[in-house]
């Protein structure tokens, strides 16, 4: 066996594992990449950073060319048969149906075992939620209500990944009960924001296609019901889902939700047994193992070596794997790539003074600035004093008002949105530069409120510590 030259790292029991010093070293640096990229805020960053600089190219000699590029057919073909999709709507409805499914992950893992998984911990955020996704629809009517109404679902949506990077940003000042009410929240509000789009921002259904991609959902729920715990015929049949789904006339990218709740979210191995069994595996393969043979010529070893690589694959859950392979590629990759095609306004010759005062701007500015903040907050204040539910513990009024401000945070899903509700483009670059500032306005509003808040209360404590002391001199 390889000698153990372990150090006091975390990496202590791979480099007993591994002998080479060049292969301990990659293992390593494989580590903290993957520490980096599993920082919610690190990916909001990128993100940022994504929206910026098509703010910069949208802006530059390069505008034209890159809206050319968007707007490129690409086309795909079998024999007689041909489908095309503009590069932007490979972007919007293909790339973002993998985002919304690892969504639909996220919200089947805090239904199986999380948060969502207790109706009566859960019904707190997720009314609040609901107020959250009211208020600003309200909000954003009274700046619309005689004309461009079809607009209100634009301020109501929470963008989980940046609100809950900007939250961490607060570290300590932030306790760990009001993170979780917060994904609660944000998660309730991102069901919302899906059964908005497939009611109100759908096409004129077809018929066909309907049946078809319930013909698709029938065969995905027999996978799950079968017990097929590989993920290649899911994705096949996912993949033939995406396609009904995108002529059905119902937005494709709930196509990945649906994807999500077909996952197992079982083991197929018995992990009562898995121990007892890796032990008598680990003996047999010690006893087939010849030091003094090359490992190509030990052909029992790396056969029963094999076996135990394809059980200990299977230990993990389906929906957990799929998770695996696509959280980085999607926070990294789809997102950012969203981001620049979708954060593409033009504004050179732009009167600003007529964005400000168009009233699609008025109102989607709005109803993240404030009517998030009033919903959320009103609804928990008035579940709590009738004494539907109580605060969780260490969540103070300050918290449950930093979340409120914070859940303007609405860029993914509200850019999305505001794609499939306006068509004239005037309407969509106000509503854009909207959906911008006010997340900004609400990233900075919610850190500055925390740190006064929190200043104020650490300041009165030391002040009553100090009258108390004082009092018993």
């Amino acid at each position: 066996m390889p000698n153990s030259t372990t150090n006091s790292t975390s990496s202590g029991t791979l480099t007993s594992i591994y002998e080479e010093p060049a292969v301990i070293k990659r293992t390593q640096r494989s580590g903290a990449l993957e520490e980096v990229t599993s920082n919610g805020t690190v990916a909001a960053a990128v993100m940022v950073g994504a929206a910026l600089l098509a703010l910069v190219v949208a802006n530059s000699p390069a505008y034209e060319a890159v809206e050319h590029f968007l707007m490129q057919p690409l086309t795909i073909g079998f024999g007689d048969i041909l489908a095309s999709i503009s590069v932007e709507g490979l972007v919007n409805d293909f790339l973002m149906a993998i985002f919304f499914l690892l969504v639909g992950i996220e919200l089947k893992y805090e239904m199986t075992v999380g948060q969502l998984r207790r109706p009566r911990q859960a019904a707190l955020p997720m009314l609040a939620a609901v107020g959250g996704v009211a208020m600003p629809a309200l909000i954003y009517l009274l700046f619309n209500a005689a004309g461009r109404a079809h607009g209100w679902a634009v301020p109501i949506a929470t963008d989980i990944a940046f609100a809950l990077g900007v939250a961490s940003l607060l570290g300590d000042k932030i306790s760990p009960e009001t993170k979780v009410f917060f994904q609660t929240l944000a998660i309730a509000d991102d069901i919302l924001a899906i059964v908005v789009i497939a009611v109100a921002y759908g096409q004129a259904p077809d018929i066909a296609w309907c049946a078809a991609s319930a013909i698709v959902i029938v065969v995905l729920w027999g996978l799950n019901h079968a017990k097929v715990y590989s993920l290649k015929p899911y994705l096949a049949v996912g993949l033939v889902l995406w396609v009904c789904m995108y002529n059905s006339g119902i937005h494709a990218t709930l196509a990945g939700v649906i994807l999500a709740f077909a996952l197992p979210a079982q083991s197929d191995v018995n992990l009562n047994e898995f121990g007892t069994w890796l032990g008598k595996k680990a003996q047999v393969l010690d006893d087939r193992y010849d030091d003094e043979r090359h490992v190509l010529g030990q052909h029992s070893f790396t056969k029963g070596a094999l076996k135990v690589e394809s059980v200990i694959h299977h230990v993990t859950p389906p929906l957990e794997r799929m998770e695996h392979y696509i959280s980085v590629p999607v926070n990294f990759l789809i997102l950012p790539i969203f981001a620049f095609v979708n954060a593409q306004l033009h504004l050179v010759g732009t009167d600003f003074t007529s964005i400000i005062a168009d009233p699609v701007a008025q109102g989607v500015y709005l109803g993240a600035v404030l009517g998030k903040p009033l919903g959320i907050f009103l609804v928990t204040f008035l579940l709590v004093k009738i004494g539907f539910a109580k605060l969780p513990e260490h969540m103070d009024w300050v918290q449950v008002a930093a979340v409120g401000i914070m859940g303007g945070l609405g860029f993914t899903m509200s850019i999305l949105i505001s794609g499939l509700a306006f068509t004239e483009p005037g309407e969509v670059l106000a509503a854009k530069c909207a959906i911008l500032l006010g997340s900004v306005t609400s990233a900075v509003l919610g850190i500055l409120f925390v740190k006064v808040a929190t200043a104020r209360r650490d300041a009165s404590a030391e002040r009553s510590a100090a009258e108390g002391a004082s009092e018993r001199g």
